[in-house]
């Protein structure tokens, strides 16, 4: 962005964060309904988690960015020690849960609340600070972008359980591969179907399958020749 400053660009990630979450709410909200409470049971699209355990990982994700940029000296070797434990067998181990006893909607709040907790986070970290990550310490951009991305394709995985109409917002799906998959091929297909072949979801000619594994570089882009910063 010409003229930008570093707190410009951590405000506009902020809103970038504000509005995938909204987007992604509003789109699982038709499945919100008390009457729709045992659809959430069943797997989410390509994944063995249920929808409800999928959408209490989404959280998850999104409170975990925000609590590795929240202390006053962000880890850089480590995650911040919240428990974090599975419940089910073969399930996500989180430290976020939503109560079932609120439903379906109860859920979908829970993860506009962490989506909160990210974005405001977000806005008020300096440019200089950095938390690790196990694809490379990031800045709060680059959580920013693995909040994005999370939305992305957990909403997606989400809307294929759910069998809801799910149309992600470009710009944002654009942005987020751009800071996270810059090896990913720009001429093969348009970035949504790119950021679902990085993310192992999908398949594009001539490259790698990528279900068995994959990785973003949380790194900011100036960093990213230091061997040692992941």
């Amino acid at each position: 962005m010409s003229g930008a400053t570093a707190e410009d660009e951590g405000a506009r990630w902020a809103d970038d964060v504000r509005e995938m979450v909204a987007c992604a709410v509003a789109a699982l909200a038709p499945a919100a309904a008390p009457e729709s409470t045992a659809l959430w049971s069943v797997p989410a699209g390509p994944l063995t988690w249920s929808c409800w355990e999928t959408g209490e990982h989404l959280a998850d994700d999104l409170f975990a960015y925000a609590a590795q940029l929240a202390p006053a000296s962000p880890p850089g070797d480590d995650d911040v020690p919240f428990r974090w434990e599975s419940t089910t067998p073969g399930g996500p181990a989180n430290t976020i849960r939503a109560d079932p006893a609120h439903g379906p909607a109860g859920l979908l709040r829970v993860i506009d609340a962490c989506g909160g907790l990210l974005a405001a986070i977000v806005q008020v970290t300096p440019p200089h600070a950095r938390a690790h990550h196990v694809f490379g310490r990031s800045d709060a951009a680059g959580f920013a972008a693995m909040g994005i991305v999370e939305t992305l394709v957990h909403t997606d995985d989400l809307a294929h359980g759910l069998a809801l109409d799910w149309t992600p917002p470009e710009p944002l799906v654009a942005r987020s591969l751009d800071r996270l998959f810059p090896d990913a091929p720009r001429d093969l297909a348009p970035p949504w179907p790119t950021l679902r072949w990085a993310t192992g979801r999908a398949s594009l000619p001539g490259q790698p399958d990528r279900s068995n594994g994959w990785r973003w570089d949380g790194r900011p882009v100036l960093e990213r020749g230091e061997r040692g910063a992941g």
